[in-house]
């Protein structure tokens, strides 16, 4: 396994962000269900990005954003099917932490939905504290927002 520092034009992760919707439409109910988040899952403004490889091939992606001067937000955190339970995700948001923490963040935020139990579990078990649904989410009820101190 090995990490990539790279940005949202990266074609790997553009992939992989593809491959992040169709898993989250499967999970809602179809992209109809989705369709008001999908302004807020572009690539668009994201320019720190980290890509995991295994066997030459990226399986999984994650990121962040400038959310306000001191925080960070993290954004489309995704490790395919086939990798998952390996510890991927946990060190990825453990480097994304660290890159963000270089940066000078002193605070992650992120989104998350209700329906996402074992993202809701890999978050906490990093620290992240479930906070009022912030910005864009905050009249989505689906909508689980957390955060932790860097």
């Amino acid at each position: 396994m090995e990490l990539i520092d790279t940005n949202g034009d990266d074609k790997r992760f553009i992939t992989l962000c593809g491959e992040l919707d169709d898993y989250l439409n499967k999970i809602v109910g179809g992209k109809k269900q989705r369709e008001k988040y999908d302004q807020y899952n572009t690539c668009t403004d994201i320019r720190d990005v980290l890509l995991i490889i295994e066997n030459g091939q990226a399986v999984g992606c994650g990121s962040f954003k400038r959310y306000d001067e001191y925080t960070a937000e993290i954004k489309r955190v995704f490790i395919r099917k086939e990798c998952r339970g390996k510890g991927y995700a946990k060190y990825l948001m453990r480097a994304l932490e660290e890159k963000a923490r270089t940066a000078g963040y002193l605070k992650a935020i992120l989104e998350t939905g209700e329906p996402l139990k074992p993202a809701i579990t890999l978050y906490r078990s990093l620290g992240y504290e479930i906070i009022e649904n912030y910005g864009p989410y905050a009249n989505m009820p689906e909508s689980v927002c957390m955060a932790k101190t860097l």
